[in-house]
């Protein structure tokens, strides 16, 4: 089943509250506001502009892998840059494309340079999940006879 919604549907479902910090930031930091806030990936903002991402997969193979410091890393040293983006008119398909291509969970949605929100493989994977049980209602519904028409 195809889902061709734009992306931005998932937004406004979900909302657009983004957690992000500056590349100066330590990667202790990062994962301190990653585990309050329960979320896998942060944006990197330098002056209002998005200049990377950091992700719990960053920190394990840039960090742990290589012995080196959380409390003394910076954000900035081990980001993932440039970002891969999407505006928000991109489908649920493209972006499932893109992520599962890539081998990304986090994908930045913005308009220009402004950032509207993130999505990750878990938001998409829940949205089509819940649009087939919606087609599967509606067949149900059709077959049983009580579909209006």
């Amino acid at each position: 089943m195809r889902t061709t919604e734009p992306i931005r549907c998932i937004l406004r479902q979900k909302g657009g509250q983004v957690y992000w910090l500056g590349p100066d930031a330590t990667v202790y930091d990062a994962i301190a506001l990653m585990s309050e806030k329960s979320a896998g990936a942060l944006l990197v903002m330098k002056d209002g502009r998005l200049v990377g991402i950091i992700s719990e997969r960053d920190y394990a193979r840039k960090v742990v892998l290589e012995g080196r410091s959380s409390r003394e890393t910076l954000v900035g040293e081990i980001m993932t840059s440039p970002v891969r983006v999407v505006g928000p008119e991109e489908t649920v398909d493209e972006c499932m494309k893109m992520m599962t291509g890539a081998r990304i969970r986090h994908l930045p949605v913005v308009d220009g340079e402004r950032v509207l929100g993130i999505v990750s493989i878990g938001d998409l994977v829940k949205w089509t999940v819940s649009r087939q049980e919606e087609t599967i209602e509606q067949l149900h519904s059709y077959i049983g006879g009580a579909y209006p028409g």
